[in-house]
Order: structure tokens, then C-alpha cells, then sequence
């Protein structure tokens, strides 16, 4: 059994074929999927998604990257998040790769994120992209492992990796950490705790190898676990296990169907 952490299962390359995005998962033994908001103007459609499927579950959130879309504040955020299906607040964080003038707005968006999941009590999805700094500062600035979560895509050092950590968060690895380029990654796959540790695939981007360069989609997150596990030399069945524990203890809304 495995969860897909972080997909994006409405993006139109799989929404336009839910019935066999969600066929394959099962085919692959993936169970569960959860479904991230990158703005509010689409979280209408992740929602009917996941009031469709009993076993896809949905955060509210606004990517760092989007600038012309709704700005959420606290209550607006607030107020979404009750949807029984809504198990998360993000994706948010920051991401300096884009926006190299580091501006001030995404740090603004990113500590509003923060307040929300400290006072609805969900756990954070955050992504960050040049911009590790910033993002750990950020989150001891607001205390955002009062809310704990998961850094999404992890592609950072093992020194950023503990930082977070230390925060309490959890670890999530895409299918970038099965690039044959992607060592220092695997090193760090290695070094977090077994009890920290998630699995995405971030489709319908970052396909896994074999499957590079090609849609990505919630049934490739199989390749992306046997990649940890052959990293830490452990068993599929074994980082199966332990990944799809671990999401369900942090997303303690989401419901094993």
C-alpha cells in the first residue's frame, strides 16, 4: 500500500482522464492521493475530485510562484480548510528561482499560511526553490512547527534538511531522487528518520525514471519509493509501509478508506 503525498490530479494532462489516472493507482498499489491547491480559483474543482473519490484528499493554498490570483488572508484560508476533505494547508512557502527579486509579497503569503495552520490546527505543505534561507527563517519566525508538516519535493542539503527536522517536519521525496544525477538527494533520502519520511510524485511533473521526461502521474509514485528504498536499503514493502503510516499520522483529517 502507498500514498501519493503531493499530486496535482486536476492540472487538465490528468483530469481529462480521472477514470484511468485513478484505475492505475489502484493497478499499482497506490490507495490514497493527496490532491494540492496552487490557488484558490481552481480549488472548487480539487474539491468535487475529492468528494468523487473517497480515497483523494485536498489541501487550500496559494503556490509562492502565482502572482495573479486571489491573496488568501487567515480567515479566507480559515474558512476553506473546514471542508471535511481539507487535510492541509498549502502548498506554500517561497521560491526565489522565479521571482529572483525574493519579493516581499511571497513572504508576506507565506507567513499568512503559517498563522492559518497554527489556528486550524492542519499541517503545512511547504515548497521552497532557491530559498532555503528564508524559508527556515520564516518558519522559526512564525512558529510553524507548532503546526508541523512536510517540505514538499525536497531537493535541498542535508544540512536544510535537518533544519526542518528540527522543526518537526516530515521529508518528501519526488521522483528526482531516482535521477541518476540526484546522489547528494539519495544521501539525504538515507539520513531522515524512517518516522519522517513521505513519498510524492508531484504530477503531472518530475516523472520518476523510467519515466522521465514524460506526464507524471500518481501511479509512478511506486518508482519513486523503490528509489528510497534501494537509497536505504530497505524493501519496497518496507518503505511502502512506513511512508503510508506516516502520512496518515501527520494528516491526522485524512481517513484510510
Amino acid at each position: 500500500m502507498l500514498v501519493d503525498s503531493h499530486c496535482h490530479i486536476d492540472f487538465p494532462d490528468l483530469i481529462d482522464d480521472e477514470a484511468g489516472v485513478l484505475a492505475r493507482m489502484a493497478d499499482n498499489g497506490v490507495t490514497h492521493a493527496l490532491c494540492v491547491s496552487v490557488k484558490l480559483e481552481t480549488l472548487p474543482g480539487i474539491l468535487a475530485l475529492a468528494e468523487r473519490h473517497t480515497n483523494v484528499f485536498a489541501s487550500v493554498g496559494v503556490h509562492p510562484d502565482n502572482a495573479d490570483c486571489e491573496e488568501p488572508d487567515e480567515e479566507r484560508l480559515l474558512a476553506l480548510a473546514t471542508h471535511p476533505k481539507v487535510v492541509a494547508i498549502g502548498e506554500t512557502g517561497l521560491d526565489y528561482y522565479w521571482h529572483k527579486d525574493a519579493p516581499e509579497w511571497q513572504r508576506a503569503r507565506f507567513r499568512t499560511h503559517i498563522r492559518a495552520a497554527r489556528r486550524s490546527n492542519k499541517p503545512l505543505i511547504i515548497h521552497t526553490r532557491d530559498s532555503a534561507a528564508d524559508t527556515i527563517r520564516l518558519m522559526h519566525e512564525e512558529d510553524a512547527g507548532a503546526a508541523g508538516g512536510v517540505m514538499h519535493c525536497f531537493t535541498e542539503t542535508r544540512e536544510v534538511a535537518e533544519q526542518a527536522l528540527d522543526l518537526g517536519f516530515h521529508i518528501s521525496f519526488s521522483g528526482i531522487v531516482s535521477f541518476k544525477n540526484a546522489e547528494a538527494l539519495r544521501d539525504v533520502a538515507r539520513y531522515v528518520p524512517a518516522d519522517r519520511l513521505l513519498v510524492e510524485t508531484d504530477s503531472p511533473y518530475l516523472a520518476p525514471m523510467p519515466y522521465r521526461g514524460k506526464t507524471n502521474q500518481p501511479a509512478y509514485v511506486r518508482h519513486v519509493a523503490e528509489a528510497v528504498a534501494k537509497a536505504r536499503g530497505e524493501s519496497l514493502e518496507q518503505i511502502a509501509k512506513l511512508t503510508t503510516q506516516n502520512f496518515f499520522r501527520l494528516f491526522k483529517d485524512a481517513r484510510p478508506s
